[in-house]
């Protein structure tokens, strides 16, 4: 049997494989409003046998957003529009999720084909940054952010659990924090971002709290049995990667303390200076540390394309989950594609009676 197409239960959640489709940012939604895009996007994929497709980075205020066609959950008509959307997820036999996020002091950018960078001074469409100290990424993103305040703090914490709330009248079943990659969770836990010298900067503990609080605060209102997940860059790759390891096996006890089911590894990206060793599922033995080191279920992306990867990610006890992306931008069939490639049985795994029928003529 592959243990890929194992079934995976958190909570009162059942997945009928370990694969994940993860957030992956569309780009497209107009002031935070998904669209056909995104519907047929999602729903796409989910027909493709996926066990969760978790739907984009989704920001929890205006200027938590990427960039302007970011999508957005701060308020109810934003909300409802994901409705036919999680029902069409479900209807084709996955999970729907939705990560929800806010981008800090690398939001108010240029879509990715448009450049990438900040929008200039002046711009209409732009806003301004936020960030735990007035530092900013550099590179191509050099807009200095705006420190926040304790009310700052305070207000952004009440945007996560409203819109944790909002993805819970929608329909989402899972639900995962985006406090990776650089955005604003990230920047309050890396010494790149964060020199507060209250109680939110300087010491592990300090760096922790805004992340730690955010989590409590949407536990409250999260079901207890529905998963609470979130993405975490457990490393930086800046020359103090034990350190900072040591750090993130250490928030992440505390995660699960506070009600965290699962913990998607990833990479800070706090520096532009990082020198990454991008390769094949290189992130998969240090989630398996921090598996064994937290006992949180984990998940992880980033290079993990080809089903015996995918597999063998699984198999070895390095991954629950394995979170595949840009593999499903190119085939939103890929499990129909893994199960082909490891010969797994069709009792295994499942997609809707006509369009599985369709995909047995298309291989015949």
């Amino acid at each position: 049997m592959s243990a890929l197409f194992e079934p995976f239960k958190l909570k009162d959640v059942s997945l009928r494989n370990r694969i994940a489709v993860p957030p992956m940012c569309q780009y497209m939604a107009n002031d935070g409003v998904i669209n056909d895009w995104h519907h047929v996007h999602y729903a796409q994929i989910a027909r493709g046998g996926a066990g969760v497709v978790i739907v984009e980075a989704t920001a929890v205020s205006p200027e938590g957003r990427i960039t302007p066609g970011c999508t957005g959950i701060w308020n109810d008509e934003q909300a409802q529009a994901f409705v036919p959307t999680v029902k069409a997820i479900k209807a084709a036999g996955s999970v729907p999720g939705i990560q929800i996020a806010h981008a800090g002091r690398k939001a108010s950018a240029n879509r990715p084909w448009e450049g990438d960078d900040h929008l200039p001074e002046g711009d209409p469409r732009g806003w301004q940054t936020i960030a735990p100290s007035a530092i900013p990424f550099g590179a191509n993103l050099p807009k200095v952010p705006k420190a926040m305040t304790l009310d700052d703090i305070a207000r952004v914490r009440e945007d996560f659990v409203a819109a944790a709330k909002r993805a819970l009248d929608a329909g989402f079943e899972w639900l995962e924090l985006h406090f990776a990659h650089g955005y604003l969770g990230q920047s309050f836990f890396s010494e790149h971002s964060n020199q507060r010298d209250d109680a939110y900067g300087g010491s592990l503990e300090n760096r922790s709290r805004f992340l730690l609080e955010t989590l409590a605060a949407v536990r409250k209102v999260w079901p207890e049995h529905l998963p609470l997940t979130a993405r975490f860059g457990v490393i930086e790759y800046d020359g103090r990667d034990e350190q900072t390891l040591a750090e993130s096996i250490e928030l992440a006890k505390n995660f699960k303390r506070e009600g965290l089911d699962m913990l998607s590894v990833s990479v800070g990206f706090s520096t532009p200076t990082a020198q990454i060793p991008w390769a094949p599922a290189f992130l998969a033995p240090i989630a398996q540390k921090v598996r064994r080191a937290t006992g949180l279920p984990v998940s992880s992306a980033w290079g993990i394309g080809t089903p015996e990867l995918a597999e063998r990610s699984v198999a070895s006890e390095q991954l629950d989950l394995v979170m595949v992306g840009r593999a499903h931008l190119a085939n939103p069939h890929w499990p129909y594609f893994a199960a082909q490639q490891l010969n797994v049985e069709r009792a295994a795994w499942t997609l809707p009676a006509p369009y599985a029928h369709w995909l047995e003529r298309y291989k015949a």
